[in-house]
């Protein structure tokens, strides 16, 4: 169900391939997805803070639930005017997405994860920094933990050599190198075009989302959004970091709740997307995983 705002603008979106999405006489500007896995908690305050400082931006909110057994489907009711779709199995992060997607109109959508979240403006200042930018798709913002530290959610083209170097700088984050902490909240501090944005946060156009055919439904959880992203660079546009808004991201909160079954899955999707971007180097990748001890 939407939410009633005032909407900031009566026609088309000035964007290169978006367009106005209407629900009846009413322009919805963003939908907002939350796909949900046994974490009820989070869930609820997400949500709560969505109500607490509602977008200005006429907006509607979709909880979409993979089976969960901890009474995620219970809690997003709570709220009347969020519309909820209870899965009966998990279908992984992808398919849900898309099954949010497809339910909603707006001219924007907000992939958004359970575990944020997001502060009075943080919607309005997303979609404010993707209309500065005609030729982006995609705008992140800059996600932090519970105690403020930036978190390093953007980054280059999932290669061996970008991914050796993506890792490096988490162990880094991990260890509190004081090094790779102080690059990293320059980094977090500028705008960026880099080639992906997390997932946990993104704010997309639903004409290009349309136009590259959703997020690739292979990949049940994790580089789905790296993959999304360069379908999107595909089509000639560009995914923005913005430094301007800032959102909590709790992070692994649900998938915490089973570790052996988020390790599988990583494992599968890793191995999905070089065999869809990288095929020479898959079978090299799959016999690496299958040696690991």
């Amino acid at each position: 169900m939407a939410t009633r705002r005032k909407s900031h603008h009566g026609g088309a979106e000035t964007g290169r391939l978006t367009v106005t999405a209407r629900l009846g006489a009413r322009v919805i500007d963003v939908s907002i997805i939350i796909v949900s896995f046994n974490a009820a908690p989070d869930l609820e305050r997400c949500l709560a803070t969505l109500h607490q400082a509602p977008p200005h931006a006429d907006h509607d909110i979709v909880v979409v639930d993979n089976a969960s057994s901890d009474g995620s489907v219970a809690a997003a009711q709570r709220w009347p005017d969020v519309k909820v779709i209870a899965s009966t199995k998990n279908k992984g992060f992808a398919a849900a997405a898309n099954t949010g997607i497809r339910s909603t109109s707006g001219a924007s959508v907000l992939l958004l994860n359970s575990d944020t979240i997001v502060p009075a403006g943080a919607v309005d200042g997303l979609l404010r920094e993707l209309r500065r930018h005609p030729d982006a798709s995609v705008a992140g913002p800059r996600l932090v933990d519970a105690s403020g530290r930036p978190e390093l959610s953007f980054g280059r083209m999932l290669t061996p050599f970008n991914e050796w170097r993506q890792k490096r700088t988490l162990r880094g984050i991990e260890r509190r190198d004081p090094a790779t902490l102080q690059r990293v909240d320059a980094l977090t501090h500028e705008e960026q075009w880099p080639d992906w944005v997390s997932g946990a946060c993104l704010l997309v156009w639903r004409a290009d989302a349309e136009a590259v055919g959703l997020l690739d439904e292979r990949f049940f959880m994790y580089t789905e959004d790296v993959d999304f992203c360069a379908a999107l660079r595909a089509r000639g546009r560009r995914i923005l970091f913005t430094p301007a808004v800032e959102v909590v991201h709790l992070r692994g909160r649900s998938v915490a709740a089973a570790p052996p079954a988020t390790a599988e899955a990583y494992q599968r999707s890793h191995l999905a997307f070089y065999r869809k971007h990288h095929p020479a180097l898959a079978g090299l990748l799959e016999l690496y995983k299958r040696l690991r001890p």
